[in-house]
């Protein structure tokens, strides 16, 4: 945290999102208490880029929402996210306040190369638990060096032991196949993750056009640019939204407050999502994930 936050203000802020989230003061560190943890997270918390994008739109010296008590105050005040860098980051520090062995973690979205995703894991009894802050997948998944596929929850996601380390397939619309994501350096301290926060100024999906993710009570719901994905089950609703459309789901589905989202379309958040200039980078084709092959 910056050094002109106190002790007292960050562990103001803590007990207020836990507040917010349903959760208690104290949870006992075995397997069930993160579970409780991380589902407050899934089914409250959203995966958005609108912050960064008016960060970025206001040429900040520091991306916003790097760090975890500035990140919660704006999801207190709006109810909007951020990106995997500053949520991962979040999200460890909710894990480590309640004592859990928690870590920062790097992965590679696609399997690219580069370094661009940041995770957490957890670590009970001596087995890994993956607790990921933009998959959202309801519950934390175990990496034992098993093949691990789970149909059920609001993301699909098949866990693959590689000679290396991991490979965690999750499905988002409107990606046709899912996508993999290789888990890298383990463990990683807060520098990394704000260093690679910055890097993402340069060359990153999420510094263009709108691009929500929420769980909500029936399923899934993704916006990308002006266009509305729910998912209930293996149904697919495809809506193109007009501006006040955007702007309205948002707020009422979204949860965002109306004042950031005024800000954000302030900003040309919205039409840049209306209008988009470009396709955003070209992504590899990852290929069939493991319940996939062989068919």
């Amino acid at each position: 945290m910056h050094d002109s936050i106190s002790h007292d203000d960050h562990q103001g802020t803590l007990a207020a999102v836990r507040k917010e989230l349903g959760l208690p003061d104290s949870i006992t560190n075995n397997l069930e208490g993160l579970r409780t943890v991380y589902a407050a997270w899934c089914n409250n918390m959203t995966f958005d880029n609108m912050r960064k994008f008016v960060s970025l739109r206001a040429g900040d010296e520091r991306l916003a929402g790097s760090d975890a008590n500035d990140y919660f105050e704006h999801w207190l005040k709006h109810r909007s996210g951020g990106t995997c860098w500053p949520s991962s980051n979040a999200l460890f520090t909710l894990i480590d306040s309640y004592g859990f062995d928690a870590r920062r973690v790097s992965g590679a979205m696609f399997d690219l190369p580069d370094i661009n995703h940041g995770s957490v894991k957890v670590r009970i009894d001596g087995v890994d638990w993956w607790a990921d802050s933009s998959m959202l997948t309801g519950e934390p998944l175990p990496l034992t060096g098993e093949l691990l596929i789970r149909t059920e929850g609001p993301v699909r996601t098949e866990v693959e032991p590689r000679d290396d380390g991991y490979l965690i397939w999750t499905d988002f619309p409107p990606h046709p196949e899912f996508i993999p994501c290789r888990l890298r350096d383990d463990p990683v301290d807060l520098a990394f993750y704000q260093e690679r926060y910055e890097w993402s100024r340069n060359m990153s999906p999420f510094n263009e056009r709108l691009y929500f993710r929420k769980v909500t009570p029936d399923g899934l719901v993704v916006i990308l640019g002006n266009t509305m994905f729910g998912r209930v089950g293996d149904d697919l609703e495809v809506r193109e939204l007009s501006a006040d459309e955007l702007r309205k789901a948002l707020h009422e589905v979204g949860g965002v407050s109306e004042e950031f989202v005024d800000q954000w379309a302030e900003a040309g958040g919205l039409e840049a999502s209306m209008n988009p200039t470009g396709k955003g980078p070209e992504m590899p084709d990852p290929g069939p994930r493991p319940s996939r092959r062989g068919q």
